[in-house]
């Protein structure tokens, strides 16, 4: 049911296009190519079950963790649609 001057289905087709951006970006950030046998941060030696599991792998375990944290930021979309969390 769309709802003033938007067709129908127009709503479904924004939530499907965002969904696919998201998913194109967090493609775009997987590591692609050959592996590094050690951490290209703190030189730590990468373990072979770590370089097989992760193609392309550069980081270690605990310098990925970190980069991850700092990678993890809220999107600023509100996707619950609920008057209330629109208000926090």
């Amino acid at each position: 049911m769309a709802g003033g001057w938007s067709r129908d289905g127009a709503v479904q087709d924004q939530i499907d296009a965002s969904v696919d951006d998201a998913v194109k970006h967090a493609r775009s950030r997987l590591p692609s190519g050959k592996s590094l046998t050690h951490c290209e941060q703190c030189q730590a030696a990468i373990p072979a079950a770590r370089q097989k599991a992760v193609p392309g792998v550069r980081l270690c375990v605990d310098c990925q963790s970190a980069h991850d944290e700092k990678q993890a930021t809220l999107s600023g979309f509100n996707r619950r649609g609920s008057k209330d969390s629109q208000l926090r």
